[in-house]
């Protein structure tokens, strides 16, 4: 049966770039989502800048900018880099909108009317010198329980102590570093206690998972407060009706952004926006947030719903932080990686698929460690899944003109018990088990080339007599790849798209159910590049790289070596051979070269994938009878653009003044992928 999802991430706040803690967030959303759109349900996915709030109006002032100015090129900066990591937005859109100002009056009007908004009068910190009333986090001072300093208005970062503002000691502006006033003002409340008989039911009612459930429930014994809902002027936001310079605190806005934006996109594609928001809506809403914002999203947005007479949210999915190297993302440590910089030396995808290998439906912090997200994604991706495609396609064009076999015989139940799996992973998509997915994917991955092993296509490409067995076994090769392909179409869209083209058809999970047979597919071309340790590497940078060199030690740099220097520089060290990747790698393909009098393509099956190289021994060798021989790599050489293509490696040979060069080969017993030592 067709459903009608709507789904959304939390806001983005418009005042810094995206980061890879974000990403966690927005890849989860976006895989759920294009999951939904595989199966054929009608989802829509939006989202949008949380885009008011005293930072904002605090930076744009820093730099001489209207807010406005501000949140419009964060904005574009934020879509762009979501558009390069693959996340597929129906829309993204912006709390400062004409929409969300009548939403969030609205819902604060119906709040009003239904006796849930009280006015008191409090004390709080003013910057005499700013003009601002101060919020806890911008006031800064001496502990009162450990002494430390510089620490916030409400929280010391040393001892985990909490306390008023006016409990500080010395405390100053982190704005201007005057020292703060007390001023009085009226504020706007809601009185969220309101609802607490029905937040205590609603929480358990299945919406929430049980652990966020239980943590919820810790609000409930202290009994829950009236929030604060107000801020005074000077402040970038929306007004609040009938209280001049009086306007909403940036949450109470941030929350309606998502009817906003819902609203907008309805608009745009002739909907009824009250079909995902209406008290009689049929349609289902999901949100997905991290672990640190349950508090507004599971007391105060089921609340301001009901009390608004809006629908309640299907489902809110909670997920944990991200930890780099087993650590908290910090600019000290070089681990606070934002998006941009990660996509200045890699591809998103093994991002997003080492995210999905971690991800479950429970609230986790995962761990990027980076020696391990190399391994899975030139492991997995590249040696188990692009692999297969390299390796049959090569015999299909060469042998059969690009067309795949009339029949898989024997080897259509093989075909049948991998494409049988495939509900099994939807169940996991669909429930958020994205690393179970991901494993029994590999799983299929593994039997497939299990399969290719055993059938030795290498081997019967030698004998034409065997070329009927040849186009069998590369065809169903190519149909577990195209399985494999789809069901990992949610995790990695670009590389799915490539494949799908690659292979002449369209991405989808019905018509797996039948190979493709008697089939056109397109000349092999690389789908994905492995990464290099080196490209990982960069994403680690030392703080204190960019610092500048000393005069004396920038002189010194030029200086005479001395002896034992010499030395060094003179001999290969055992540290400089130890950085020599020396593999075993079996000929899976050779060709010669077009406008090349020396070169020779190999394709080499390096045990984990394979590496294209380009290597000067056409005079010595006919490139079928290369085809299934063990040679050596190496396997680390930085790859090579030539005009003929990308060289990624290098083969070892010798020769001397009877002949050569001759491909060095290691005794029988060696297999694809051993280290040499």
């Amino acid at each position: 049966m067709k459903r009608r999802l709507l789904i959304t991430s939390g806001l983005p706040y418009a005042n810094g770039p995206i980061h890879l803690g974000h990403l966690v967030e927005y890849t989860q959303t976006d895989i759920w989502a294009r999951y939904q759109r595989l199966r054929g349900h009608d989802c829509v996915y939006v989202c949008a800048d949380d885009a008011h709030g005293t930072a904002i109006m605090l930076r744009a002032q820093s730099e001489g900018i209207a807010p406005e100015t501000l949140i419009d090129r964060m904005h574009g900066e934020h879509l762009h880099d979501f558009t390069d990591f693959g996340i597929r937005f129906d829309l993204y859109y912006s709390t400062h909108s004409p929409e969300n100002v009548e939403i969030s009056q609205g819902i604060y009007n119906a709040l009003r009317a239904g006796g849930h908004i009280n006015v008191r009068e409090i004390a709080q910190a003013y910057d005499p010198a700013a003009g601002i009333f101060l919020a806890d986090r911008l006031i800064r001072g001496i502990c009162p329980r450990c002494g430390a300093a510089d620490q916030y208005g409400d929280s010391c970062e040393v001892c985990g102590a909490t306390y008023s503002p006016t409990d500080l000691i010395n405390p100053v502006s982190a704005v201007s570093g005057a020292t703060p006033e007390h001023r009085r003002s009226e504020h706007y409340y809601f009185q969220l206690g309101d609802f607490s008989d029905f937040l205590q039911k609603w929480i358990h009612s299945g919406t929430l998972q049980e652990e966020v459930a239980r943590k919820l429930d810790e609000w409930f014994s202290i009994g829950l407060s009236d929030w604060d809902i107000s801020r005074d002027a000077p402040y970038f936001g929306i007004p609040i009706p009938d209280a001049p310079g009086k306007f909403f605190y940036v949450w109470l806005d941030a929350l309606p952004g998502y009817i906003a934006a819902t609203r907008h996109w309805c608009t745009t594609h002739n909907r009824n926006w009250a079909d995902y928001w209406g008290p009689e809506s049929t349609a289902e809403v999901y949100h997905f947030i991290g672990k640190d914002i349950i508090y507004f999203h599971g007391l105060f947005w089921p609340a301001m719903l009901k009390g608004s007479g809006h629908r309640l949210p299907t489902r809110i999915f909670a997920h944990g932080m991200l930890t780099v190297n087993g650590a908290k993302m910090s600019k000290s440590r070089g681990t606070s990686i934002t998006a941009r910089q990660y996509l200045q030396h890699l591809n998103p995808e093994f991002l997003r698929y080492y995210i999905a290998t971690k991800l479950n439906s429970h609230v986790e912090d995962i761990d990027l460690n980076l020696e391990d997200f190399l391994l899975r994604g030139n492991g997995d991706l590249v040696g188990k899944v692009v692999n297969l495609a390299s390796r049959a396609a090569g015999f299909i064009h060469r042998n059969f003109a690009g067309r795949l076999a009339a029949s898989l015989g024997g080897d259509q139940t093989f075909y049948d018990g991998l494409v049988k799996v495939r509900e099994d992973i939807g169940t996991a998509y669909a429930e958020r088990e994205y690393s179970k997915a991901m494993r029994e994917i590999m799983v299929l991955a593994d039997q497939i080339n299990a399969y290719v092993d055993r059938n030795t296509p290498w081997t019967l490409a030698k004998d034409p007599a065997q070329h009927e067995a040849l186009h069998r076994v590369a065809t169903v090769t190519l149909n577990g790849f195209r399985i494999l392909i789809t069901l990992l179409s949610p995790v990695l869209p670009e590389l799915s798209r490539k494949s799908l083209e690659f292979l002449r058809c369209e991405l989808d999970w019905a018509a797996l159910a039948q190979p493709l047979l008697q089939h056109q597919i397109l000349p092999y071309t690389h789908l994905l590049q492995r990464m290099e340790k080196t490209q990982v590497d960069a994403l680690i940078q030392d703080p204190t790289e960019h610092a500048a060199v000393p005069a004396s030690t920038a002189r010194s740099a030029s200086a005479q070596l001395p002896a034992e220097a010499e030395e060094k520089h003179r001999f290969l060290q055992i540290e400089d051979f130890s950085k020599v990747d020396l593999r075993i790698a079996r000929i899976v393909a050779a060709e010669g070269v077009e406008g090349a009098d020396k070169l020779l393509h190999l394709t080499l099956d390096v045990g984990n994938g394979t590496r294209s190289v380009f290597a000067g021994i056409k005079n010595t060798y006919d490139p079928a009878s290369l085809v299934g021989r063990l040679t050596v790599m190496v396997a680390n050489l930085a790859p090579k653009k030539m005009r003929f293509g990308l060289s990624e490696g290098m083969v070892l040979a010798a020769s001397g003044p009877e002949g050569g060069p001759f491909l060095l080969s290691p005794d029988s017993g060696a297999q694809p992928g051993m280290r040499v030592k």
